[in-house]
């Protein structure tokens, strides 16, 4: 146990030895009373970026449910996109005392300072989904295979476009990434750009914009609204007179967005069918857009499974064990490789999502209605 919490319970075994003894002897145990999942009674900080994404709202409930069912208090709190304001609630968490913070954040390099506040005051920090960059105060990050997402993603545009069964197009896609402060968004791209990349060399997919590189192709804090104007813009700069074959999505946010701009152009309508689509999240409204034969794909990453890896990681650290880690050289954050449990997203399309999510216990199929 660390060090103020190591005299804590000092005292608290101390009184509840001498309590049993009293009451009714020392039992096997010297005496100690069982604890409550190990929570001792600790609260725990959660820091999460914004409800107005549904994912996010799913995790920290998640993460909640899982720490009060180890016995520890938990205190959340949305960002709400902003990176201020999620500076300013982890200062009052550690002002208040909790035992360890789980963080997803905002803008992955503007935690530096208040996590050396979390370092002084002796609080553990676990990165949630996002890596947090150029601080070594990061014990553990939680997450998935984020470079897989992006894997899966173009390997569904390469198979539904049937590019490996010898279609030799040339096909249009146009790309799309994530927001540039968060760390993942890197990660998503090279994996889908290490699929797509060798076809686009070829000639065998066009992106007619020619906005390949990934600081041409980001979508600050992941907005639909952002991606759907720049849809737009595509559409009427490079498409007059050709079509979309299909779209590299990485969220299922600007998906939404994509498909509003494609649907305004006509896609989807006619003899002018949607492209593919990707997403990611497998979020209520992109699942029944699949339903409906509008978007695509999406990648579905379980975040029961996510908030109990981070809670996991949490208990062990304040019971001075090693959490569980599959990762130890992937993840540097600029000032060290930090250790991480990384779990596999899983592809879901119309073929399949009944199997996986309603299946599965994430849905039922009155949610997806």
């Amino acid at each position: 146990m660390r060090n103020r919490r190591a005299a804590l319970a000092a005292i608290a075994s101390a009184a509840t030895l001498a309590l049993t003894l009293t009451a009714c002897g020392q039992n096997s145990e010297g005496g100690s009373e069982e604890k409550k999942g190990g929570g001792e009674d600790a609260t725990i900080g959660i820091a999460m970026p914004t409800k107005s994404s549904e994912r996010w709202i799913a995790d920290g409930a998640n993460v909640e449910k899982e720490l009060k069912a180890k016995g520890y208090k938990t205190k959340l709190v949305y960002g709400e996109d902003d990176p201020d304001q999620q500076v300013s609630q982890i200062e009052n968490m550690i002002t208040q005392g909790v035992d360890a913070l789980i963080v997803a954040a905002i803008d992955n390099k503007s935690l530096n300072n208040v996590l050396q506040q979390a370092k002084d005051a002796d609080i553990p920090v676990i990165s949630y989904d996002r890596l947090i960059l150029g601080t070594e105060n990061v014990d553990y990050y939680a997450s998935f295979d984020n470079e897989k997402v992006g894997e899966l993603q173009g390997g569904y545009i390469v198979d539904k476009l049937g590019l490996k069964a010898g279609k030799k197009g040339p096909f249009n896609i146009e790309l799309f990434a994530g927001s540039n402060d968060d760390n993942n968004t890197k990660y998503f791209f090279q994996g889908a750009m290490n699929v797509l990349k060798p076809y686009m060399d070829k000639g065998q997919l066009v992106v007619r914009s020619k906005q390949t590189a990934l600081n041409q192709v980001t979508t600050l804090r992941w907005d639909g609204g952002t991606a759907q104007k720049r849809m737009d813009d595509l559409l009427t700069s490079s498409y007059r007179s050709a079509r979309v074959d299909a779209v590299l999505s990485p969220y299922d946010g600007i998906s939404i967005g994509i498909l509003s701009a494609l649907k305004s152009d006509g896609y989807g309508s006619g003899s002018k069918a949607m492209p593919v689509v990707t997403g990611q999240d497998a979020e209520v409204a992109s699942v029944k857009s699949i339903i409906a034969g509008e978007q695509t794909q999406t990648v579905y990453k379980d975040l029961r499974q996510l908030a109990k890896v981070a809670s996991n990681m949490v208990d062990a650290v304040l019971n001075d064990k090693k959490p569980e880690v599959n990762d130890t050289k992937s993840y540097d954050n600029g000032s060290k490789v930090v250790p991480a449990y990384l779990l596999q997203p899983v592809s879901v399309d119309k073929s399949n999502y009944k199997q996986v999510l309603v299946d599965g216990g994430y849905y039922t199929e009155d949610q997806l209605k």
